[in-house]
């Protein structure tokens, strides 16, 4: 067995036979991050008591208790989900260096019952990329930058930067992520790993530092759709801490791994999202060569379908975002209790102001200090810009063209081949389909369909609510077609 790129079931059946221990895991684990994290800088901070916690969960092992297929499983969780332990929880933010959660988020705490080890934390962009409108994905004041698992002088993406090098590079059995819009699938595209971002409600939001709302989610990332499922299994529950997952457990499957049917495309109806291409002419070939390998599979594709420009979106979009967040993030701060350094987001900014040398060296605060100044999740504005994003995207959007026209599923690359690390001009990115299903609040899956140059490129399949299983055996279908994930070499440069 391959450590660096072991699959779930590969490390279950190992610990099974007695070929290795989960603190056998964690090590060696621990010295492939030791001997190849110091280019790429994925993981924020180990787990001090990762070994305690795998030690233990050997012991039930051999006393014939398996909690299940992540039993002993060393995964990694991006830094800004709570941990009750005595790792920090900073959003990559010196703002928040060294701040302790009183408890674990809701997903930590299901992956930690369900026998994962959580190894330690991954480093992300800053507060997930939502500071300045002109940020370096994967760059924060704390952590610094995350470099692309394939290309050192390229961008990791973000902001589960860190989840999805970390997951590429083998550091993991695999990891957790968050998206807003793009954060989860945009990384995984862009490091050929399979990122799965739920329906907003399927995973509980509470205990992880928040954007929005009516967006936010957790969700898996691995290398290969089986895994991501598996840990998706996990991560799935009703929390009455979090509103929106009182659905849940009557709409949620109980093992997202039963979805996992290499026939799944055999008469399946997928419609091609033209207007989210065109961004790049030779992420357009690679596409292209997709919708071959999904025709072969016996998918029956429906062409040239159009959805809402991103650009015609995102000026709704941004006021949910703005507003949502100021009070996301106040309500999130005041649960650290009285004592802790940042109350409020206007603390964050005098913070930032007072420390601008470090904290923000590059890029500014924009849009915090727009946030600020928004009025609440009453003010007419933020409705009206929160319906029409609804409208857009569901009802005259995913939901319209999947019922005018029969379909399991959409389709569009997932994001563009990895664009240079830029820190004065910022991110370099000309384009992707994110944005659908996220503005949504819908389901989404993303898996490497092939590279540009070298560079990974991903593919989404995305549809309405509570589609997580559909997509996870389409994806996974697909994934057995194509084999388009390279396993990523040595650390090098993209241009010498």
């Amino acid at each position: 067995m391959e450590l660096r790129d072991a699959t779930i079931q590969e490390l279950a059946v190992s610990m099974q036979s007695g070929a290795m221990t989960s603190k056998d895991l964690v090590e060696a684990f621990r010295q492939v991050i030791a001997s190849d994290d110091g280019a790429f800088n994925a993981i924020a901070f180990p787990n001090p008591d990762a070994e305690m916690i795998a030690d233990a969960l050997d012991c039930e092992r051999a006393e014939g208790r398996v909690r299940g297929p992540l039993h002993g499983v060393p995964i990694l969780i991006k830094d800004n989900l709570n941990t009750g332990d005595t790792m920090m929880t900073s959003a990559g933010s010196l703002a928040l260096d060294g701040s302790i959660a009183p408890a674990d988020s809701h997903v930590v705490a299901r992956l930690r019952n369900a026998g994962a080890v959580v190894l330690g934390k991954t480093n992300l962009s800053e507060w997930a990329n939502f500071r300045s409108a002109r940020p370096s994905s994967g760059w924060s004041s704390r952590g610094g930058q995350v470099r692309n698992a394939y290309a050192l002088d390229r961008s990791p993406g973000g902001s589960s930067s860190g989840s999805a090098v970390a997951t590429a590079r083998g550091y993991c059995a695999g990891a957790v992520g968050t998206e807003t819009d793009g954060s989860i699938v945009g990384p995984s595209a862009m490091n050929a790993v399979v990122g799965i971002k739920p329906t907003v409600g399927l995973v509980s939001r509470a205990g992880i530092i928040p954007i929005a709302s009516s967006q936010d989610t957790a969700g898996p990332m691995a290398r290969t759709v089986a895994d991501a499922a598996c840990i998706l299994s996990a991560m799935v529950g009703t929390d009455p801490g979090d509103p929106a997952t009182a659905e849940t457990d009557v709409r949620a499957a109980a093992d997202y791994t039963a979805f996992l049917d290499r026939e799944a495309l055999r008469g399946a109806r997928i419609g091609v999202v033209r207007s989210y291409t065109g961004f790049h002419d030779r992420v357009d070939a690679v596409f292209e060569d997709a919708l071959r390998a999904l025709t072969d599979g016996g998918a029956k594709l429906t062409d040239g379908l159009s959805l809402v420009p991103r650009a015609e979106l995102r000026p709704h979009e941004i006021i949910v975002l703005l507003t949502e967040f100021k009070v996301g993030l106040n309500a999130y701060l005041a649960s650290l209790g009285p004592d802790a350094p940042i109350g409020s987001l206007a603390d964050l900014i005098a913070f930032n102001e007072t420390h601008a040398g470090r904290t923000m060296p590059y890029f500014g605060q924009e849009l915090f200090i727009k946030a600020e100044a928004t009025g609440g999740l009453q003010d007419r504005s933020y409705l009206d810009a929160l319906a029409t994003c609804h409208r857009l995207t569901r009802e005259d959007g995913i939901d319209r063209v999947m019922h005018e026209h029969g379909l399991h599923a959409l389709i569009a690359p997932t994001a563009s081949a990895a664009w240079a690390i830029d820190w004065v001009n910022g991110d370099n990115n000309p384009g992707g389909s994110a944005c659908l299903a996220a503005v949504a609040g819908y389901a989404s899956v993303t898996v490497p369909m092939g590279n540009v140059s070298g560079l990974p490129v991903g593919i989404s399949f995305f549809a309405g609510p509570w589609s997580e299983g559909t997509l996870i055996g389409l994806a996974h279908a697909f994934e057995n077609i194509v084999q388009a994930r390279i396993v990523p070499g040595a650390a090098r440069n993209f241009l010498p």
